[in-house]
């Protein structure tokens, strides 16, 4: 390992009298490789070009190994490797000038005539490293672009589905259109009494907080009987069932929201100081649903089944809930209902009403029949 290193004549008649078919072709073909012979037995460096030297330039120094000049190497392993007959491969960081290196080292053996000779060639593989840093960057840059995209489509699609049924949507975003579709379904209309006189004289954050709240749980009690919010205006909630996906039991499940509604509003007053009380009405009907607009979308419903519903909102009292007797029709086998006459009811004429008192697992009253 601490042999004296021979003079440069010796270096040059070793050089010569070596085998050295494999130095010099990649001498001849890589001008900017950096090429060296090493003893295996001391790993005396025994000849080198001038690119090896410009970037170890410690090579020059007297007794110089190659281990010292890779000091990172386990030469060990070196050895081992290159005992199977194979390369060994690494890479160590050099500084030239001003700017660090990264060189990429392979050390084979080559048999000369009076013993065994390893083989070492560095490449300066910076720019290589430089270009994977910026594919790794880019990728990455890439890779958190996307997941930002993705969180925006989640988010735009979960503003669309307030806005419009789940199976509308689908049909939209695979489409760009939607075919307007005629529909027997359940319409429940519903508004707050007294809430103009309470916007004008509440504190608007506080009352838009509370009102926010009530149409949080009623969202809930419309999914837990498979309805659809189709929208809210100002204090006014109105939900559909049947819309887009018909089911017989529509009618049964919109009345069943609707005294689920009047019963979450009953409990919620007694826990707070401000009381709310609602109007609600409901029937059934033919309605077509459908997207309205172009830059600013809707999912709205139209038809003879939703005007009447407005108009027996409009015509119930405080907590009451309000339906034509054609509806009640489909209920009598389950819910309760107390008559209220007959009433001159705008484009449909004289109609019989009911309130609608209690259904399945609730108190009973008289039935309307």
């Amino acid at each position: 390992m601490s042999a004296q290193k021979p003079p440069k004549a010796a270096n040059d008649s070793i050089a010569t009298s070596l085998d050295f078919g494999r130095f010099n072709e990649l001498l001849l073909q890589s001008t900017g490789v950096g090429l060296a012979a090493v003893d295996a037995e001391t790993c005396e460096v025994l000849f080198h070009n001038q690119r090896f030297e410009q970037w170890f330039p410690a090579v020059e120094d007297a007794n110089c190994s190659l281990e010292a000049l890779l000091p990172s190497f386990d030469f060990e392993k070196v050895a081992a490797r290159v005992a199977e007959g194979r390369p060994f491969t690494g890479e160590i960081q050099i500084k030239s000038g001003r700017r660090p290196l990264q060189i990429a080292v392979r050390i084979e053996a080559s048999i000369r005539g009076d013993g065994q000779v390893l083989l070492v060639e560095c490449q300066n593989i910076s720019k290589v490293k430089e270009l994977e840093y910026m594919i790794e960057s880019y990728s990455k840059m890439v890779e958190r672009q996307n997941r930002d995209l993705l969180k925006e489509k989640e988010r735009v699609e979960k503003l669309l589905l307030n806005i419009m049924p789940k199976t509308i949507y689908e049909e939209w975003k695979q489409f760009g259109i939607t075919t307007p579709q005629r529909y027997e379904a359940s319409i429940l209309m519903l508004d707050f009494v007294n809430f103009t006189e309470m916007s004008l004289s509440r504190d608007p954050p506080a009352l838009i907080s509370e009102l926010n709240d009530i149409f949080t749980g009623f969202d809930r009690i419309v999914e837990q009987f498979g309805c659809e919010r189709l929208k809210t205006i100002g204090d006014a909630y109105i939900a559909v069932c049947g819309v887009p996906e018909p089911t017989p039991e529509h009618p049964r499940n919109i009345a069943n929201v609707a005294l689920r509604m009047i019963r979450y509003l009953k409990r919620r007053n007694e826990a707070h100081r401000q009381t709310w009380q609602c109007r609600i009405g409901i029937n059934t009907g033919p309605v077509v649903g459908s997207i309205v607009g172009i830059q600013k979308y809707v999912y709205d419903i139209f038809g003879p089944g939703a005007n009447l519903a407005a108009r027996l909102e409009a015509l119930s009292r405080p907590m009451e809930i309000t339906l034509c007797e054609d509806m009640a029709r489909h209920l009598r086998e389950e819910f309760q209902f107390t008559p209220r006459g007959e009433v001159e009811l705008k484009g449909f004429g004289r109609k019989r009403i009911f309130s609608l008192e209690s259904g399945p697992s609730m108190s009973s009253s008289p039935s309307f029949v």
